[in-house]
Parts: structure tokens; sequence; C-alpha cells
């Protein structure tokens, strides 16, 4: 496909998808004053994957058998491109928020809605007490009921490829005695990489792994070895076949 066209496609689905995006966005945000965010959450659910699907991609979930959907877990996934919390949050089903920079709350419409359904908000610097007030909101939502999608690499691939993985949401899991879920998002690089605003029509795949155990005697730097290792296989896999 010649460069112009892909131009073209991705000025298209960049309008449909906004024009979806921004009214939707401003009617939740509006619902939220009188629905929970759990209430509201099928309702997102739709929200955010028809995002997706109006901006060129079709959304392919598989799920590892012995993935239970009942159990509040950290779902921990790579991290490729502004889309990644619509289409993780897509693919699991159950009741779950991701963590939001708490100056991203103020951000116009996106922002709004961020805040208005329910997002941890993490401080945006990083200190002895803003991490015990992270700790502190982590540990009321997992408690409520609420699993968080967390990307440990703390920034989007610019290769494709996933970088290492910060240890913090494992120190949480073994402190909350709650599972790692790893979650791994193949396709997405191909689709709508960092740097580069067109977008390419793809089908993106998000595999989501058996629970990983985090025991209270576990090194949450080699938990976060292990998850990245997980998380990684399928994207290499992908990688290696495209050449």
């Amino acid at each position: 496909m010649s460069g112009a066209w892909v131009g073209v496609l991705s000025a298209v689905w960049w309008t449909i998808s906004a024009a979806h995006f921004f009214p939707g966005a401003l009617l939740l945000t509006l619902a939220a004053r009188f629905a929970s965010p759990r209430r509201l959450d099928p309702f997102v659910r739709v929200f955010v994957r028809n995002v997706v699907r109006l901006a060129g991609a079709r959304l392919r979930v598989v799920r590892d058998p012995a993935f239970d959907e009942r159990r509040v877990a950290f779902f921990v996934s790579n991290h490729v491109n502004i889309f990644d919390p619509f289409v993780v949050h897509s693919a699991i089903p159950q009741f779950t928020r991701g963590l939001e920079l708490e100056s991203h709350f103020d951000v116009p419409v996106y922002g709004w809605l961020m805040r208005a359904v329910g997002n941890v908000a993490v401080p945006d610097r990083t200190t002895p007490s803003s991490v015990r007030t992270l700790h502190a909101r982590c540990r009321a939502a997992i408690e409520g009921g609420m699993s968080l999608i967390v990307f440990a690499e703390g920034t989007r691939t610019r290769s494709g490829a996933v970088g290492p993985f910060r240890p913090g949401a494992f120190r949480m899991a073994r402190e909350f005695r709650v599972p790692v879920v790893p979650v791994s998002v193949v396709g997405a690089y191909e689709w709508k990489r960092v740097g580069d605003w067109r977008l390419r029509s793809s089908v993106i795949t998000v595999h989501v792994h058996a629970p990983v155990e985090v025991r209270e005697e576990d090194d949450p730097r080699e938990v976060a070895e292990r998850v990245r290792a997980i998380v990684a296989r399928p994207v290499d896999d992908a990688r290696q076949r495209a050449g």
C-alpha cells in the first residue's frame, strides 16, 4: 500500500474514531455523576472497543484456560501506543481500571473520562509519601473488587520489543496477596507506533495468560523478569515471523 493511501486512510480513521470518542467520552463523564463505575462498566467496555475498531484495528482475544475471570488481579501488559488502555480493557472480562498519572486527569475530555470512570491516580512525582499514597489507593481498589491494569515498562516501546518491567506492581501484588496476570498485546506496533501519526489496518491479538502467584518470599524483581518473559514471548514470536 502506497504511503499516500496510508495517509488518506489514517486521516479517515482518526476522524471517525475521534467523532465517536469525544461525544461518547462526554456522555459517559456525565453519566458517571449518576452511576457508579461498576454500573457504568458495560457501557465503557463497548465504548472503548469501538474506539479501537473505528481506528482501523480488529481485536482478537486468546485467554489461557487457567485464567480465572472471578479473581481480582494485577493485569500487567506491554505498552505500545496510546490506544493500549482501550485494547487491554476490552480484552479482560471483569471489572478493571488502569493507573493514570494524576496530571492526566486535567486533560480535557480524556482526563475527565479517566477520572469519572474510576481510574487510580498516580502521583506525578515519586517521593516516599507519593509511593505510600499510590499503595493506599491501589489497596483500596483491590479490596473493593477492582482489578488493575499496569503497563510495567513505564513507557511505550520504540522498537516493538518488550522492555524491562519495573517492580512496583509486583511489590504491591505480593503485599496485597493477589496474582499477576500477564497480558501480551501483539500487532499494535504494526497498527500505530510512537512518532508516527499514521494508522495501518491490523489485527491485534491480546493474549491473557495464566495467573502468576506472588508468594510472600518472592523477590518482586525476579517476578517482574518472569512475567516480562511470558508477556514478551508472543510479541517476539510475531516479530520473528514478520522478519
